[in-house]
């Protein structure tokens, strides 16, 4: 296995601790009050805001329609998260250093499980809180939800939401990248070793053929 596929995977694996340096999402609210937007990230350990009040103040927002406030003590998931991502990069940084492709797939397929996993238990997390509202609501509208898009831009009475990956997921992305590629390369260098091998074989028994024919037509 070559150096450079190593140490591609090997990074692919390490990046994946960004996500306890930077916010993997980012949901924004903006309304006619709020023209710069409101702005909550979403951490693989915790949930912060663009400023010290920020939860708060969404919070106070969630109690006007009946949503539940965002405790983000309460929400087991970024308890249990960062020990899935800390040995998802000690996996791959050990399978970088055995060079086995075959371990380097079944991580990446294993890495792909988990964000879906992970991605479906957010959208299960924005779907509680934007339809479970409570009865006794200041405001409250007839067939309404206040679930903000998985990814993507959505309005909710007179405020867009916006959901969309941020620092973290990105280097998640890039994870997916360099994982691939190094699996990729490491595929096509088996290839052509097989290749190689079959013309060496090739060439060893018409070498001996000839050698054969030579001694039979010297008798």
């Amino acid at each position: 296995m070559k150096t450079i596929n190593k140490v591609l995977f090997i990074s692919a694996a390490i990046m994946l601790l960004a996500l306890f340096i930077f916010p993997m999402w980012k949901i924004t609210l903006v309304a006619p009050q709020y023209p710069h937007g409101v702005t909550m990230y979403i951490w693989i350990n915790k949930i912060s805001g663009s400023e010290p009040g920020t939860l708060q103040n969404i919070n106070i927002l969630n109690h006007y329609v009946g949503m539940k406030p965002i405790e983000p003590e309460s929400i087991p998931e970024l308890k249990y998260f960062p020990y899935i991502i800390l040995a998802m990069s000690f996996l791959g940084v050990v399978f970088g250093f055995m060079g086995k492709r075959s371990l380097w797939i079944f991580w990446l397929v294993l890495l792909a499980v988990l964000c879906a996993a992970g991605l479906y238990d957010f959208y299960l997390w924005e779907y509680d809180y934007g339809h479970n509202l409570s009865p006794e609501a200041p405001i409250k509208i007839p067939g309404m939800a206040y679930q903000p898009p998985l990814i993507g831009n959505k309005m909710l009475l007179n405020f867009l939401a916006k959901s969309w990956p941020w620092i973290g997921g990105w280097f998640v992305g890039l994870s997916f990248i360099l994982s691939g590629l190094a699996i990729w390369l490491s595929g096509k260098k088996s290839l052509k070793d097989e290749k190689a091998k079959s013309v060496g074989t090739d060439n060893d028994g018409g070498v001996v053929s000839s050698q054969l024919h030579s001694v039979a037509t010297t008798h």
